[in-house]
């Protein structure tokens, strides 16, 4: 059987296929326009992957939460701890 001089499975595929399509799109699109989430409140933790080393004896920290995204540096041996840079995992 053909509608068009194409066979009716070819036709019903291709509809398909573009609603597949057409709504993956919109999905996407949907997904660009949602707005930003308001940040947390003030004094609630917020995740973080910061990195700090003792200058004096050589310790090493992993912050993963703190109370804003540009915490102060924590104290070792009585002095701030450096900031070590990130390497990317």
């Amino acid at each position: 059987m053909e509608l068009f001089g194409y066979p009716i499975l070819n036709i019903a595929l291709a509809i398909t296929v573009g609603y597949f399509f057409w709504r993956t799109g919109f999905r996407i699109l949907r997904g660009m326009a949602a707005p930003i989430p308001e940040p947390p409140p003030p004094g609630e933790l917020r995740k973080v992957k910061i990195m700090y080393r003792c200058a004096i004896c050589g310790a090493e920290v992993r912050m993963t939460v703190a109370p804003d995204q540009d915490p102060p540096p924590p104290r070792h041996c009585l002095e701030d701890m450096e900031l070590v840079a990130p390497i990317d995992d």
